[in-house]
């Protein structure tokens, strides 16, 4: 499914075949890499599974589909600037004539950083797509926050702890943890009872 719709996208957009074989490979080998234990394909496959549901409510879904597909094609724990290199990467690969708003794509993966609302509704459903799994039934949750943690195994429990509480609290601070009326209508309340019940696991 992915390949599929990774492909019929790039040659929408003007990539030639060779070119999306070649970018697909190294699109697989990047989320594929060990210790990607969340942030891997799988994530991926469930931001387009949400895409595809809500595919008419967006202005611009072929850069929202593209943003996808690289927002977290660099990704490394030790960095705080993975979205933006993963952004410049996703535009250098684009061919010159490409059907694509450059710097629409790059604002949306940027975006995905911080998570805050956008004057631009389709980064607000591109930020929300990337959130959802905060609204996970309790057990598939816990299997999400399993996942977090392997990936950031370097850190010992002592420092790892107090960093996840205070990115957690930093969801439940906000008004709104998500963007759209949408998702705040139907998963607001579920993810913030998560996050609570994390926060008062790591205490």
């Amino acid at each position: 499914m992915l390949q599929n719709k990774y492909t019929a996208l790039l040659l929408q957009i003007g990539f030639n075949e060779n070119a999306i074989l070649i970018n697909w490979l190294d699109l697989v080998k990047a989320y594929a890499a060990k210790g990607r234990h969340y942030h891997n394909l799988n994530h991926l496959e469930e931001m387009i599974v949400l895409f595809d549901r809500y595919k008419e409510a967006l202005q611009f879904p072929n850069e929202v589909l593209y943003a996808i597909f690289y927002h977290d094609i660099i990704y490394k724990v030790t960095r705080k600037d993975n979205e933006l290199k993963s952004a410049e990467l996703a535009l250098s690969i684009l061919p010159e004539n490409a059907t694509l708003d450059k710097q629409l794509v790059f604002d949306m993966i940027c975006a995905t950083q911080l998570h805050q609302q956008n004057d631009i509704e389709d980064i607000n459903w591109l930020i929300d797509f990337d959130l959802k799994i905060l609204a996970k039934d309790w057990n598939n949750y816990t299997i999400y926050c399993d996942q977090i943690r392997k990936e950031y195994k370097i850190y010992p429990t002592l420092l790892y702890q107090p960093g996840r509480k205070k990115a957690l609290e930093h969801f439940l601070e906000n008004e709104f943890i998500f963007q759209t009326v949408e998702f705040r209508t139907t998963y607001e309340a579920q993810a913030r009872e998560n996050i609570q019940r994390e926060i008062e696991l790591l205490s």
